[in-house]
């Protein structure tokens, strides 16, 4: 019952409904740090969806299978939080575009929105079970052909710096209008990390809110956290507890190739 009246209040602030994701120019070229690169790389090509199998510039990317092992599995506990599975299969946002184009990765990086589709992934939510409008983490594991991982975090960055003063996410039923994008505080974890800190109004223009996006780069795997809340308090990013123990079961369970700077 919780569930239910926790997706229905975060439908009432998100807009309702479902349009396709638009397609957004990505560079090739990867960089590390906090979350802003000095220039952009080429625009890139989708790569071939080959799961499990290697590719000319390098390993196989994770299957579904290997990124459900590396994932939080439903009902694990993390301090106050609950992992859960989507029960739709993914949240709503990931239907929501960007004007411009270019933001869209701040909004989703679900199929379509860079040049670099993904060739498998997971998605998982963490949050309070008994607050109704409390708190809610999505989780998503992307694994990609390399190097196009590199290529989505350079698309990302781009999207940081020019949607910096702002865009616009398109719903089916409405729009929300971002105010402002700014670089937060991303974790020293994997080959690179970028985090954001968003501002935007509620469906009424009143109100700001505030949300978080991190996103860690693991060789040709992407980890991403969105922490969004139904009011009007500012969370002061994803919570640490989440990103770490989602780290260290991916790091487990990718195998021993897999960095921590």
């Amino acid at each position: 019952m919780f569930e239910a009246g926790k997706r229905r209040a975060r439908r009432t602030r998100r807009g309702l409904g479902a349009v396709a994701a638009g397609l957004v120019l990505a560079g090739a070229a990867a960089c590390g740090g906090d979350g802003q690169d000095a220039d952009d790389g080429k625009d890139g090509k989708p790569s071939a969806r080959t799961a499990g199998k290697p590719t000319a510039s390098g390993p196989a990317p994770l299957t579904e299978d290997r990124l459900t092992a590396a994932s939080l599995t439903d009902g694990e506990r993390i301090g106050a939080y609950t992992a859960s599975e989507y029960a739709l299969g993914a949240p709503l946002g990931d239907d929501y575009t960007a004007e411009p184009a270019v933001c869209q990765p701040l909004v989703s990086l679900a199929e379509g929105a860079t040049a670099f589709d993904p060739v498998a992934e997971v998605q998982r939510k963490a949050d309070i079970p008994d607050e109704l409008l409390g708190l809610t983490v999505s989780v998503q594991l992307r694994s990609y052909a390399a190097p196009d991982a590199a290529g989505v975090m350079k698309a990302l960055g781009t999207a940081g710096r020019e949607c910096a003063g702002g865009f616009t996410e398109d719903r089916a039923l409405a729009k929300a209008t971002y105010l402002k994008v700014e670089p937060a505080g991303a974790p020293d974890v994997g080959d690179e990390a970028r985090a954001y800190r968003l501002t935007l109004l509620d469906v009424k223009g009143t109100l700001k809110l505030y949300e978080y996006l991190t996103v860690v780069r693991s060789g040709s795997t992407t980890l991403s956290f969105r922490a969004e809340i139904t009011g009007t308090k500012d969370v002061g990013g994803v919570p640490d507890e989440i990103i770490q123990a989602q780290w260290q079961k991916f790091r487990a369970a990718a195998g021993p190739d897999v960095k921590r700077r």
